[in-house]
C-alpha cells in the first residue's frame, strides 16, 4: 500500500505538533539586568583587544620565521637606473646575475627592449653588502651638508 500526500501532512503535521513546546515545560525566562559600563567592564574589553593585538603580532612573526618568505632576490636582480619618457613610460636598466637588460614599463606591459651585448660600467659596488638605498643615503647626507653651509 503506497502511502498518500494526506498521510504525508499529516506525519508532518504530527512531528511539528510534537516539536513545539509545551506551556507546562517551559521555564520563566530570567530579567535581563540593565547594561553597566564600569571600570571592569573596560579592563575587560582592553585585556580582550590586547590579546587579539598579541595574536595578530606572533602569528605574523610565527609566519615569517616558520614560512621562509623570500624576502628578496638578494642582489642577484638590481635596478641600476631609469629614465621617465612621459607620464606614466619609463625605459629601466636592470642587471640580472651579469646580463643588464633595457626594459621598457608603461601601464600593464613590461617589454625586453635590448639585452647588451657588454654590460655597462656602474658606479654602485657590485658587492652583496651594498644595499638599495646606499645611492640615496649618500646624496640625502650631501644634500644636507650643503644645505648646512652658508
Amino acid at each position: 500500500m503506497r502511502p498518500t500526500r494526506k498521510r504525508w501532512e499529516a506525519t508532518a503535521l504530527a512531528a511539528v505538533w510534537a516539536a513545539l513546546p509545551r506551556p507546562a515545560l517551559a521555564v520563566a525566562a530570567p530579567t535581563p539586568r540593565p547594561l553597566t559600563f564600569g571600570l571592569d567592564a573596560a579592563v575587560h574589553v582592553l585585556l580582550g583587544l590586547g590579546v587579539v593585538l598579541a595574536l595578530i603580532v606572533l602569528s605574523a612573526w610565527a609566519y615569517r620565521r616558520l614560512a621562509r618568505v623570500p624576502r628578496g632576490v638578494g642582489g642577484a636582480l638590481r635596478v641600476l637606473g631609469g629614465l621617465s619618457l612621459g607620464t606614466r613610460e619609463r625605459v629601466v636598466l636592470i642587471q640580472v646575475g651579469d646580463e643588464q637588460l633595457l626594459l621598457g614599463v608603461a601601464p600593464g606591459r613590461v617589454e625586453a627592449l635590448h639585452v647588451l651585448a657588454a654590460p655597462i660600467p656602474t658606479s654602485a659596488p657590485a658587492g652583496p653588502t651594498a644595499g638599495a638605498g646606499d645611492g640615496f643615503a649618500r646624496r640625502l647626507a650631501a644634500a644636507l651638508q650643503q644645505r648646512r653651509r652658508p
